[in-house]
């Protein structure tokens, strides 16, 4: 299936951009917008930028509609999630890149209004109000630091402004869901103070049958809430307080027994996951003399990841673990950037400090074991990029990170221990311009992943781990063809990760991260949108991936060949949408992911699938009436074998839905 797919994405796309060099003269203009990003941190138009980079722009965000992150990173090449089935903890994959739970770090970075979010514990945020979302793949160490050895993943929600702004959305859908959510904004003081609010309410019965105790077991609730504060006191000064708020009330993850009923479940022990998060952050921009331009960035981030799982599925309560996990984190940055002749450079410092307070309480029919550690760090980091114009066709960009990192931990039972490490983090990327619209480039960069130390480890001392090093070369081709109705972009790219942090099996009952690996990585992610005609558009993307172990020992075991865990060879997109006159539209796209395995054994896995989902809507006035089907064909991609064999992580089924929409 994953190979007729593919073969039917690279045929339109060959098709498209046949169609699209023989367009007629005469048709009407029609135009991509060249969005301006800055994901790089020096603003610049998606197409001039020396990386794989994809964008989603709000419209697309409303009428998908896309309501998750996982919905969204379907669109784009090279990119997934591992399943894990619990609301509030995310774990990114990205050109096979991935991390462990208990690592308490991302092998990709996410920001949300530049607010750094460093662990999959929190790695969620509601894309209502948002505006734009932009995902960077390859090493952006040296810039961003540790945690974005894969990429960054920037959310850019709606600033409040001048002109009064509403929009209210309500919805129903399959499993009795009802969604609410609001996108608000007006001047409270008239071109100096404006406030916006944005926030939304969900919830859904599960899909599992509670055999015990009657009903489902994995329904769902969500609250979230974004407060926004934009001042602008004189023409060259402009800050924005930021309140956010995500609150999960969910029953039992989306769990069952690998070898028992199929989605049901017999628990005697109700599951629950009561998690929360909030996050606080000033954003200040000054204008200084010449073209200098000073920004700062001061946030305050706590996640509390707090649940209760079954893991043996049975009236008797065998088997079963709880989480009461406190993360809190501070962040600094600063930087100025500014340009010198036509060059322009960034210079920048950052900082954080992490405080944990972690709780794990795990059941076995042995007995019953707790763990209470206190576990963080601190990051100082210095931080440049310079571009440089070497000719009218030829450009060079450098960039490094001068980054120190500490972390401690401090066992309630064992000795307290503490570790450092220093990184430099280049960066160089060599462009030329083939024409006005279309540009190749090749770069050179490194990545880093934090490293730390084994929290549950106790029996074995809680030993610490070095950092994840990837070294990445990267060719691409990108740009505007067919009188711009065309958007094509591919990179071609290998790494190579050392030091490579994997989760091991030591010895019954004791796991633990170590350095003991080192992989390569090598793919290819395309990207496509063309405009067909005023009202039918084409995007498609894949991303094609090998990641595989050069050395990895687990006792008596040698893996080297294996696959890296979560990390699937295959995925992608393809996406068509019809615009009327009328005010109508109507859309539908096809997603797909290759296989993975859930071990370094590569033992268990999660098969490949693919899934088609269609939308359509309708507005008159400020209203919008749409209706969507998520998963038409019902597709089960169940992961059937987490945690060592025990458990299988259930897919979503088909979903049904209808909104209705009020814009101002």
């Amino acid at each position: 299936m994953a190979r007729a797919w593919l073969g039917g994405v690279v045929g339109a796309w060959v098709v498209t951009t046949g169609m699209a060099q023989a367009q007629d003269s005469e048709r009407p203009a029609l135009e991509l917008d060249n969005i301006v990003v800055q994901s790089d941190k020096l603003e610049q138009t998606r197409d001039q930028l020396p990386a794989s980079l994809s964008v989603i722009d709000a419209r697309t965000l409303q009428s998908a509609p896309l309501d998750s992150l996982e919905q969204l990173v379907r669109r784009t090449p090279g990119f997934t999630f591992q399943p894990f089935g619990q609301s509030g903890t995310q774990l990114p994959v990205v050109r096979g890149l991935t991390s462990n739970a208990t690592a308490f770090s991302n092998s990709l970075l996410m920001l949300v209004d530049g607010v750094p979010v460093l662990r999959g514990q929190g790695f969620d945020t509601d894309l209502v109000g948002v505006d734009q979302v932009e995902i960077l793949r390859g090493p952006q160490s040296a810039l961003y630091g540790r945690n974005a050895e894969a990429g960054v993943l920037s959310v850019s929600t709606r600033q409040p402004g001048a002109a009064d702004y509403a929009r209210l959305e309500t919805g129903l859908a399959s499993r009795n869901q009802q969604a609410y959510s609001a996108d608000l904004s007006t001047a409270l003081v008239e071109d100096t103070l404006y406030a916006g609010f944005a926030g939304q309410f969900t919830r859904q019965d599960g899909y599992l049958d509670d055999n015990f105790a009657g009903g489902t077991a994995d329904d769902r609730e969500r609250q979230s809430g974004r407060l926004s504060l934009h001042w602008t006191p004189d023409e060259l000064t402009d800050a924005t307080l930021r309140y956010s708020r995500m609150k999960y009330r969910d029953e039992a993850s989306q769990w069952g027994s690998r070898t028992g009923p199929d989605r049901a479940v017999n628990s005697g022990l109700a599951g629950r996951n009561h998690s929360s998060g909030e996050t606080w952050s000033l954003d200040v921009r000054r204008s200084l003399e010449g073209d200098l331009q000073l920004r700062s960035i001061t946030a305050r981030s706590v996640f509390d990841d707090r649940l209760r799982q079954d893991t043996d599925f049975q009236p008797l309560d065998l088997m079963h673990l709880a989480r009461d996990y406190h993360f809190e984190t501070l962040s600094q940055e600063l930087r100025l950037s500014g340009s010198h002749e036509q060059s322009r450079w960034l210079l920048g410092l950052y900082a954080d400090r992490e405080d944990h307070d972690l709780g794990y309480e795990q059941k076995l029919p042995l007995g019953l074991s707790r763990t209470q550690t206190g576990l963080g760090g601190n990051t100082a980091a210095v931080f440049g990029q310079w571009l440089q114009p070497l000719s009218e066709a030829w450009s060079l960009t450098v960039g490094g990170r001068y980054e120190n990192a500490r972390a401690w931990i401090d066992p309630a039972s064992t000795a307290s221990q503490s570790d450092s490490w220093t990184h430099f983090t280049p960066k160089v990327a060599l462009q030329y311009a083939l024409t006005d619209d279309a540009h190749t480039y090749l770069s050179y960069t490194q990545g880093m992943r934090a490293g730390g130390f084994n929290a549950f480890a106790s029996g074995a001392g809680n030993p610490a781990y070095d950092p994840e090093k990837v070294s990445s070369y990267e060719f691409g081709v990108k740009g505007l063809g067919a009188d711009q109705r065309l958007r094509y972009s591919a990179a071609l790219y290998r790494m190579q990760v050392r030091d490579m942090q994997v989760q091991q099996l030591i010895q019954q009952g004791l796991v633990y991260i170590t350095n003991a690996a080192s992989a390569t990585s090598t793919g290819l992610d395309l990207d496509l949108e063309y405009l067909l005609d005023e009202r039918w558009t084409l995007s498609a993307a894949v991303g094609l991936n090998r990641t595989r172990f050069e050395r990895l020992r687990e006792g008596a075991n040698d893996y080297q060949g294996q696959r890296n865990p979560f990390a699937p060879d295959l995925t992608g997109h393809l996406g068509l949408r019809y615009d009327a006159d009328a005010g109508w539209y109507a859309q539908g796209a096809v997603s797909a992911v290759g296989k993975v395995y859930l071990d370094a054994a590569n033992t268990y896995r999660r098969p490949g699938y693919g899934l088609v989902d269609l939308s359509s809507g309708y507005r008159f006035g400020h209203y919008t009436v749409s209706t969507y089907v998520n998963n038409l064909l019902d597709q089960r991609y169940d992961a059937a074998g987490l945690l060592y064999g025990a458990v299988t992580v259930y897919s979503p089924p088909r979903e049904v839905g209808v909104r209705l929409s009020f814009e101002l």
